[in-house]
């Protein structure tokens, strides 16, 4: 919490009317914030003072300028955006909550680490179905700690050009060791999968090493995440190389319970999400299937005129969910 001295000016200055004051003594309590590493705290300070995130406008770097670029296509290889979820937005697992708890704890004192000679973890691996917060879960981390989230491109980043696809991982590692980001390799296994596999070419194997050679000696400032949908497709030795696995489940009543009361917040409705019946039709879907569900769900119920959301709604929105599924099966 900001000091009473910077308290006192800043109740002052606004009671007094006097904005310049004002807004001085905010961007003080801000930057007082974040050197505590209250990165979300002041994120949301600045919405509040400058009517929408300021935070990418600190990072030292144009974010359409030295990406770097895929020599013969001209293609950029990574995405850098800005981080708009947040982590009391997403439901997880007891078991994930309380890692990245300890993960953003060790990050945050990274420099009490340090000082007895110790590093916090900067490498995570995601493992799990399509759908169950991977990607969101990236996000919610970099806009927790205050940095840009970088997609790495992987259809960019291999190429059908013989060497370019190693020459375009060092360019991303060598841009990522210099600028504070949190980077996600989204689809790994396309970079980590098993060297032993005999239907795969020379050069995809030289890929895979190459690219461990770059994990094993990377130290930059980035926090690397990988995420896969795909884990028993990996190398043996990608696993040792990432400091913690999180793995990504359906989720089970308790979380669907929680993801419906995050999703429905603000939405009358005429249903309990405490109903056993009711959250066990959602039993089997991933996070991403629900939102889904729940999206169609508050269409129909605007588009018909309704003012609550009924569980037939969600009944009908379910239906849909379940044909677009068989239609994806028989491709």
């Amino acid at each position: 919490m900001a000091s009473g001295k910077l308290l006192r000016q800043l109740i002052k200055s606004g009671a007094e009317g006097n904005h310049k004051a004002f807004r001085q003594v905010s961007e003080e309590v801000i930057r007082e914030e974040r050197s505590k590493n209250h990165h979300l705290l002041a994120n949301d300070l600045e919405k509040i003072l400058y009517g929408r995130a300021q935070s990418i406008q600190k990072f030292p770097f144009a974010l359409d300028e030295n990406v770097p670029k895929d020599k013969e296509r001209g293609i950029s290889l990574l995405q850098i955006k800005e981080p708009a979820r947040r982590l009391e937005d997403i439901v997880f697992s007891d078991e994930n909550s309380s890692l990245l708890e300890e993960i953003l704890h060790e990050i945050h004192k990274s420099e009490v680490l340090k000082s007895y000679g110790l590093y916090p973890v900067d490498r995570l691996l995601f493992c799990g179905p399509p759908g169950c917060g991977k990607t969101v879960t990236a996000e919610a981390v970099a806009s927790e700690l205050g940095l840009p989230l970088s997609i790495i491109r992987i259809d960019s980043v291999v190429s059908s050009y013989l060497g370019e696809t190693a020459s375009n991982l060092r360019q991303v590692f060598d841009f990522i060791s210099s600028v504070p980001m949190v980077v996600l390799f989204d689809e790994f296994d396309a970079l980590g999968k098993e060297r032993d596999d005999a239907a795969d070419h020379g050069e995809l194997k030289r890929v895979v090493n190459a690219f461990l050679q770059m994990l094993d000696g990377y130290s930059g400032k980035s926090l690397l995440i990988a995420a896969t949908n795909h884990d028993h497709i990996l190398d043996s030795a990608v696993w040792r190389r990432f400091d913690e696995v999180l793995v990504f489940d359906l989720p089970n009543v308790g979380q669907l319970r929680r993801l419906l009361s995050i999703k429905l917040r603000g939405l009358r409705r005429e249903f309990d999400i405490e109903n056993v019946e009711f959250v066990s039709q959602l039993k089997g879907m991933s996070h991403a299937d629900v939102e889904r569900v729940l999206r169609r769900a508050a269409k129909d119920m605007i588009l018909s005129g309704k003012e609550f959301l009924t569980e037939r709604h969600v009944q009908t929105a379910i239906r849909r969910e379940d044909v677009r599924k068989s239609r994806l099966k028989r491709r």
